[in-house]
């Protein structure tokens, strides 16, 4: 590999920097003190910083030259609402919330990066450091853009990264088209009229129907949706009655719709929404249903990809440069690219042994107690950051089409390698 020289002789001090962020999680919209601990680190470097973009967020803006040219980079830093099973020094000190996705990997990587080229960047231009809150299903890619992130700070395009455990580390993976899927939860209400159970002619029960519309969806994967296009429609969550003697009066069902197409989208959504209302009527029951759509389909842009396959290929070199296989699950930098070109790639994190003495007994995978972040990423991500700010800004400015057009090519077959 061919790391940063400066990035690797800090890599115990960012590491160390990193740790104090895992001690000290913060949820979505709340990651005041991690936002404190950016502001700081990017004022240190002289790099100038906007505040409160998205409630908690924080932009980096460093400018070097005369030309008006921009790229965008984007570390998520919010924690989960997990209970770390880890217990080495450096485990949280905040009970319920941990760090499980790596984003205080993801911080520190792009605060190494920053420092980097504020002090010894090659590059004319601008760079655009983006620390955004909230990624875990909350939406915060978005509340940055309508506070209106591409309007303060423009840029020709914008990148992400996450670790991938399982993948080895100082691999990458990336592909255009889409990557993840779009998430959205229901919940629908089923309304009948309360019994004794050992009288259920004089009541109406919304539990069979209920029954009767969890097998049913399934029929919608397996004969409404196309064959080659990946969707999944998964019940989580069923709840009825409070008593064994009772016959509910209600019974409310939960659960999340995954697709690479919003095409894909709409149809599920006509067709579970039709589902509920001709069962609860063949169960003499009255129905509501309610779909919630809470991120987009996370779509790569093909120039974009191609431009980062060759940057990262110089930094880990190219065999190291693999394609990544799509998964159902959902990444809110979609956002995003669907207003500006870019990439998202997964970086290899290694199969856990990095772990020090005082692990929990998990594997170290993403959402998992006993997960930790690999530090042994920070100097290869920073220095990937690096590489690729000062290519973007030396190559030649790039004609887009519209945003939107493109995202309509059909799926590849997911095979669930991914966060």
């Amino acid at each position: 590999m061919r790391l940063i020289e400066s990035i690797v002789a800090e890599a115990a001090s960012m590491a160390a920097l990193r740790r104090d962020l895992h001690a000290h999680p913060e949820l979505a919209f709340q990651e005041r003190r991690t936002a404190d601990v950016i502001a700081v680190a990017l004022t240190e470097s002289g790099i100038p910083i906007h505040r409160g973009l998205g409630t908690t967020g924080v932009v980096g803006v460093i400018r070097k030259g005369s030309s008006d040219r921009a790229v965008g980079f984007r570390a998520d830093m919010d924690a989960l609402p997990i209970q770390e099973g880890n217990a080495f020094p450096h485990a949280s000190l905040e009970p319920g919330r941990m760090h499980a996705c790596g984003h205080d990997g993801h911080v520190v990587m792009l605060l190494a990066a920053a420092r980097h080229l504020a002090h010894h960047g090659d590059f004319d231009g601008t760079v655009v450091l983006v620390f955004q809150p909230a990624e875990e299903g909350t939406g915060g890619a978005r509340e940055l853009i309508k506070g209106g992130l591409f309007d303060l700070f423009p840029m020709e395009a914008i990148f992400g990264i996450h670790n991938l455990p399982g993948l080895g580390v100082g691999q990458v993976a990336l592909r255009s088209g889409p990557c993840f899927a779009s998430s959205n939860t229901f919940r629908i209400t089923l309304e009948g009229k309360g019994a004794h159970a050992a009288m259920p002619h004089l009541g109406v029960d919304p539990v069979p129907a209920a029954c009767q519309l969890v097998q049913g969806f399934q029929t919608i994967v397996s004969r409404n949706v196309r064959p080659i296009d990946a969707c999944v429609v998964s019940v989580t969550k069923i709840h009825a009655g409070e008593a064994a003697n009772v016959i509910p009066e209600r019974c409310v069902i939960e659960g999340t719709v995954r697709t690479y197409t919003l095409e894909v989208l709409d149809l599920v959504e006509r067709r579970m929404k039709a589902m509920t209302e001709a069962t609860a009527a063949a169960f003499e029951c009255t129905s509501r249903f309610e779909l919630r759509r809470m991120c987009p389909p996370l779509v790569n842009h093909e120039a974009e990809v191609v431009f980062a396959r060759k940057v990262l290929g110089d930094v880990v070199g190219p065999e190291n440069v693999l394609d990544f296989e799509p998964t159902m699950g959902a990444e809110d930098f979609s956002f995003y690219l669907l207003e500006k070109p870019g990439c998202f790639f997964a970086l290899g994190a290694g199969d856990g042994s990095h772990r020090g003495e005082g692990h929990g007994p998990d594997p170290c995978t993403l959402h998992n107690p006993s997960y930790d972040f690999n530090d042994d990423l920070i100097p290869i991500g920073a220095s990937a950051w690096v590489r690729l700010a000062e290519a973007w800004l030396e190559r030649p400015r790039a004609i887009h089409r519209h945003p939107e057009e493109g995202h309509g090519e059909g799926p590849p077959t997911a095979h669930g390698l991914g966060p």
